[in-house]
């Protein structure tokens, strides 16, 4: 698919987000995606705020890219915190060059390939939300038109998040963002089953799950439950990528 046919394709998918019960884990997984996609970027992850006013994972395009932003928030240390706290893009074209900025991060992120980091805040006007997280394996700075549409994508991400009805009334905006939270929970645990018992890796399992959610018309969210509540039987499920049927 040529890049502006699916530039297109990203901004309908952003504006689904007005429609009432869209998929939020869903939504936020296949923005990362489309981010990795679109910028030139290698690896993707978002965080959002809780009802607490901590930062809590919710999508990331790879395992690698999750583990990453857990380690984060676990030691309270890295771009994606800093950018949630001033609300202002925070990058780092040479992670290995500053290493004394975040050095427990900037280590970690180095072991796992990553060079160069990008972080996005998730912000409508003085509210921000979270932090939208670009990484790279090579050092560089993020050029300026994809830390532009990256920007876009993020804003526009918010307002959907947030809608007029969650301007209107800030505890739907909270129950929202919760319940995003929450069901990561459950997701990573189906996550977790499926990898044990087929053998597979924790993205294949994940593509294994998306895949039969859009297959059956399912949330996500809805299909998690059924496997870690033994509702679905992982002999159901399509074959992971590269596996035999």
């Amino acid at each position: 698919m040529a890049r502006e046919q699916l530039l297109t394709r990203v901004f309908v998918e952003l504006a689904d987000t007005l429609v009432a019960d869209f998929d939020v884990i869903e939504f936020l997984h296949l923005l990362t995606e489309r981010c990795v996609q679109l910028l030139e970027v290698d690896q993707a992850g978002l965080v959002l705020t809780d009802q607490s006013g901590g930062l809590r994972l919710v999508a990331a395009s790879s395992e690698q890219a999750r583990l990453l932003e857990v380690f984060q928030l676990e030691h309270d240390e890295g771009p994606c915190l800093e950018c949630h706290s001033t609300g202002r893009p925070v990058a780092s074209a040479d992670l290995a060059a500053d290493r004394d900025r975040w050095p427990a991060f900037a280590e970690v992120a180095l072991r796992r390939g990553f060079a160069s980091v990008h972080s996005l805040p998730m912000r409508l006007r003085d509210q921000v939300i979270g932090a939208l997280n670009l990484f790279q394996n090579t050092p560089g700075a993020l050029g300026p038109e994809s830390a532009a549409l990256g920007q876009g994508f993020a804003d526009i991400a918010t307002i959907g998040l947030i809608g007029e009805r969650a301007a209107r009334e800030q505890a739907l905006l909270s129950q929202q963002l919760q319940s995003a939270l929450n069901t990561r929970i459950m997701i990573e645990q189906a996550k977790g089953m499926i990898a044990e018992r087929a053998q597979v890796s924790v993205d294949q399992a994940f593509t294994v799950m998306r895949r039969y959610a859009r297959d059956h018309n399912r949330k996500l969210t809805d299909v998690a439950v059924a496997i870690t509540q033994g509702d679905l039987l992982l002999s159901g499920l399509p074959a992971a990528p590269g596996q035999a049927p």
